[in-house]
């Protein structure tokens, strides 16, 4: 096997260094991820050894020394770790729930704390439910229905949708804004469905925000699993004074310091021309975080990997973010691109991977007509191996900052089905993920960069950028 690889590599770059088409560059990239990929056990070890990267947690501090020594080990022009202060959340004991239907009889439910939520009193609170399924319908019943209970928001992710993340979009309000509205009614805790297309027992957590509300007003917000969402909804109809019990101890500490991990290649004929390439390096803490965000971790870090293997010296300087806080805060992502605008760097292109490791599709980009015409004349080149997916639209949070009105930021679109499965629950694990799914993403990513890196931004002509 290993004399396998070390053929495969030997004949890689020969062919780039002999490459007359971009097609012979492509097959070289693909052909490097499939047979000699890294990415699949970077995640082995970011996922297994150091497991969940909560921000400000051992784990995400632990990620930061592993993922700087990698990319040092890669023989970058540059590697270094840039300062960022970040939220520190902690979950602590595990939640506790059931729902009462009668005095004494009771029925245990899964639930967790949403990330940024308030702790319940020590003893936990009790009280009536009111399920609604928008704010409208709260904003109806108004306070005299609504004080002194607990709001249940159970407005289920739209099935018929086949992007999934418009589906998860269509439901996000009632988990970040949910407690923040129903304090307005005097609601003592809020309860909201599991954002997840499928029925199952795993509550998924996710940021929420309280807004300007002052410590003293906020109250205690979880996520119910979608099988016992439909539980507690059927059981009101059949009874109104069914009672919902919960009880967690999660806190909001001060903010601690840590940081972005970033590598570069430094370009050949446009060093102060800025690509990059990343994800987010921190994630939740019920699972491991393999598909959020490890997988764009480590597929971002095979993309550097990738050009320096396959013997591609690219004119720009390419380098590899990986952000922390993207899942409490973004402040990885607004540092950044503050000191990028602070030290006046001109980034033209960024590209964030940050929906799972599962088949690549294809991409979104945030762009000029000019670029997206650009893009689309190299689809030929990507239909080999199935990517037909290049829309306008979003990229990524993280990257999102950096936007300006010539350069382009896109986005990494993998089939999206199965993601929600395991969005922010105890599944997202290293078992989830398909090392050939992966290492195929990773490949896409280091195509649609080397594109770029070769022919640009915003050309005034792409009727010949490729050579066929």
């Amino acid at each position: 096997m290993k004399i396998l690889k070390i053929a495969l590599l030997t004949f890689s770059l020969i062919s780039i260094g002999n490459a007359q088409t971009d097609q012979e560059v492509l097959k070289t990239i693909y052909t490097q991820s499939l047979a000699n990929g890294k990415s699949y056990d970077w995640l082995n070890y970011l996922s297994n050894q150091i497991g969940s990267r909560l921000s400000g947690s051992l784990g995400a501090e632990k990620a930061v020394a592993y993922t700087k020594e990698e990319l040092e080990k890669l023989g970058l022009d540059k590697v270094w770790l840039q300062p960022v202060m970040v939220p520190r959340w902690v979950r602590g004991a595990k939640e506790f729930a059931f729902i009462e239907s009668a005095l004494g009889k009771t029925t245990n439910v899964n639930i967790c704390a949403l990330g940024g939520s308030v702790a319940t009193p020590a003893l936990g609170i009790k009280a009536n439910v009111v399920e609604v399924k928008n704010f409208e319908e709260l904003e109806k019943l108004g306070k005299e229905n609504i004080e002194g209970k607990i709001v249940f928001y159970n407005r289920p992710m739209q099935p018929d949708l086949i992007q999934t993340f418009e589906a998860y979009g269509g439901c996000f309000n009632q988990r970040y804004q949910g407690a923040m509205e129903a304090t307005k009614y005097g609601a003592i805790g809020v309860i909201v469905r599991s954002l997840n297309l499928r029925l199952d027992d795993l509550p998924h957590t996710g940021s929420m925000t309280y807004g300007d509300l002052p410590v003293e007003k906020r109250i205690p917000s979880a996520a119910i699993s979608t099988n016992d969402s439909e539980l507690l909804s059927a059981m009101l109809k059949l009874n109104k004074e069914t009672k919902f019990y919960f009880k967690q101890s999660c806190k909001q500490l001060k903010d601690v310091q840590s940081y972005n991990v970033i590598g570069e290649i430094t370009g050949s004929e446009f060093p102060n021309e800025y690509m990059i390439v990343g994800g987010h390096l921190d994630s939740w803490d019920l699972g491991d975080g393999s598909h959020d965000d490890g997988a764009g971790v480590v597929q971002s870090m095979d993309v550097l990997r990738l050009l320096k293997n396959s013997g591609i010296k690219p004119k720009r300087s390419i380098r590899v973010v990986l952000f922390m806080n993207e899942e409490n805060g973004l402040r990885g992502g607004n540092k950044y691109a503050e000191e990028a605008k602070r030290k006046g760097e001109n980034h033209v292109f960024a590209l964030e991977s940050d929906a799972g490791g599962f088949t690549p599709r294809g991409f979104s980009f945030d762009c000029t007509d000019a670029s997206f015409e650009q893009v689309l004349s190299w689809q030929p080149l990507f239909k080999p191996y199935l990517i037909h997916y290049f829309e306008k639209g979003g990229s990524g949070a993280d990257v999102g900052p950096l936007k300006t009105e010539s350069n382009v930021l896109a986005g990494l679109r993998p089939d999206s089905q199965r993601y929600f499965d395991h969005h922010h629950a105890s599944n997202d694990t290293f078992d989830a993920i398909n090392k050939r799914e992966l290492e195929l993403g990773a490949a896409t990513m280091t195509a649609l960069v080397y594109l770029f890196d070769k022919y640009g931004v915003n050309p005034i002509s792409t009727k010949k950028t490729i050579k066929n």
